[in-house]
């Protein structure tokens, strides 16, 4: 039962969030994006195309294959100056040749077989000296112990069979900097950033998250009854009573056009 990202059903499931302060320091300092011109590809319901345009990036394009993704964007969006989306491709985006100077990829490589494509349509989109930033999770990302901080852990400890799925699409490194390199890229970096992914008051937020699956493609490999194991299962292992601060760690890859 894997996402469908065209589905009505997940119109909202990556729309109702913000990027946290942790992500946009992150990004204010590695690509200085004020006045630029920022190309989000795989945008979703445009949770960081609105953090981009928030960080003062001149304009910022939204990029998705699902037109219900773009439409759930656009309706969050509220007429934000500078800021648009479009249905499009990670290879074959329609947008003009050296039209951005700073292209976002987050949480887009694994889902692709392959990533030369994507790679050199961004740097069709950038113009000379412009930055790709890539971000998503490694196997060693996600392969850290459950924690009250790292809740996605327990995903795997309580489902072994998840981290064979996981492991199967996650980039690595090597991988990543080879394609990187084939599309022309060059000063390739990276780095690791412990991303808060959302704050909960209580546990029970944090369940009523995880059992409509909000934001995790993964929680879709498993049926409701599954669900409601993991929640058990998770609920056993964080003190009760107490906010929760949920991070992931992401791999971010920054390159030069």
């Amino acid at each position: 039962m894997s996402i469908d990202f065209h589905s009505e059903t997940v119109k909202h499931t990556y729309a109702h969030r913000e990027a946290h302060a942790d992500w946009a320091q992150a990004m204010a300092a590695l690509a200085r994006p004020a006045g630029k011109r920022v190309v989000d590809v795989g945008c979703g319901g445009g949770i960081y195309s609105l953090a981009w345009a928030d960080l003062g990036a001149a304009t910022v394009t939204g990029v998705d294959f699902s037109e219900v993704m773009v439409a759930t964007a656009i309706s969050q969006a509220n007429g934000h100056a500078g800021l648009s989306f479009r249905v499009g491709a990670a290879d074959h985006t329609g947008l003009p040749t050296r039209s951005a100077d700073v292209v976002f990829q987050r949480a887009l490589i694994h889902h692709l077989a392959d990533y030369t494509d994507c790679f050199r349509e961004a740097a069709r989109l950038l113009a000379p000296g412009g930055m790709l930033v890539v971000q998503d999770r490694t196997v060693e990302d996600v392969g850290l112990p459950g924690s009250e901080r790292h809740i996605r852990g327990y995903f795997f400890e309580c489902f072994p069979r998840l981290a064979g799925f996981e492991s199967g699409r996650r980039p690595s490194d090597a991988r990543v900097r080879q394609a990187l390199q084939a599309a022309g890229f060059t000063q390739i970096e990276s780095r690791t950033l412990w991303e808060t992914r959302k704050t909960y008051g209580e546990f029970g937020a944090l369940a009523r998250d995880l059992r409509a699956r909000t934001g995790r493609s993964i929680l879709h490999e498993l049926n409701d009854g599954e669900i409601g194991e993991l929640v058990a299962f998770i609920g056993q292992r964080i003190p009760p009573g107490e906010s929760i601060v949920e991070q992931d760690r992401w791999t971010i890859w920054s390159a030069l056009a």
